[in-house]
């Protein structure tokens, strides 16, 4: 930072983005069975990868964050998502350009790269993407960082003095409050804010700011997969409720007919 810690040594923020199947979009699985078809389908960028770049540029409106860094890693079109993030106040992105089909742990090792090359204090990713559940890489990033880690975050405060943050985490009992050491990988969760819509303006400055572009080859790490996906099904279609008379008769049908008892 500038100047001697305090409000001038505000900090970089690096925000994780992913681009996906818009949320509200039917998902078809391919004929073979070897994943989603992702052609004529309309993407966006995942819902709690929003949540984080809100969080991201509000910690820069209050004056914590000097600059805030949007990085996401897929094809050509993932340009399309940086543009978004910088869109909504973002100030620069990162684009690593592979059309591999990347996994957690490879995703994590890229992170590792351009944190060592941008040096923040703050990760903010989403808790979790939409296409494949995994709510995994700010777990991992934090672990081959040996960073502070809060997941599944609906509160976050920032120290004034920039060393520390305060981080409520949804947990099954309810809400848990950590105070993490800086730097620190922060994942957001669903209540943590409501992101807000990209003006016409702010679409138009976006398209000024920088993106750099970069390859995994780049930034050292081999992202070849560790995991075979066998086989991708949709779930069964839903049968129809009954409605039982009494609790023997709900009991007789969990026995006999659903096999639980």
């Amino acid at each position: 930072g500038e100047g001697g810690g305090g409000w001038k040594a505000a900090m970089r923020v690096v925000v994780g983005i992913k681009r996906v199947i818009d949320y509200a979009a039917k998902i078809r699985v391919k004929p073979d069975g070897s994943g989603v078809d992702t052609a004529n389908v309309k993407m966006s960028m995942n819902p709690f990868c929003e949540i984080a770049v809100e969080e991201a540029v509000r910690l820069k409106e209050k004056g914590l964050a000097k600059e805030v860094i949007a990085v996401s890693m897929g094809p050509q079109a993932s340009q399309d998502t940086i543009r978004t993030a910088l869109a909504m106040g973002a100030d620069r992105g990162v684009h690593v350009l592979t059309d591999a089909k990347l996994q957690p742990l490879s995703i994590a090792k890229l992170f590792k790269s351009i944190v060592q090359r941008e040096d923040p204090k703050i990760v903010l990713l989403g808790k979790q993407a939409i296409d494949d559940d995994c709510n995994q890489t700010g777990q991992m990033l934090a672990a081959i960082m040996d960073w502070s880690q809060g997941t599944f975050a609906s509160q976050v405060a920032v120290a004034d003095c920039q060393e520390r943050v305060s981080v409520t985490r949804e947990v099954d009992g309810g809400l848990e409050t950590l105070s993490l050491k800086l730097p620190a990988v922060i994942t957001t969760d669903l209540r943590l804010n409501e992101p807000r819509y990209a003006t016409l303006p702010n679409i138009m400055k976006a398209k000024k700011k920088k993106i750099e572009k970069l390859t995994p080859e780049e930034l050292g790490v081999d992202v070849s997969s560790q995991i075979e996906v066998l086989s991708v099904r949709e779930p069964q279609a839903r049968v129809g409720g009954k409605v039982l008379e009494s609790v023997d008769e709900l009991v007789d049908k969990l026995k006999n007919e659903a096999g639980v008892l």
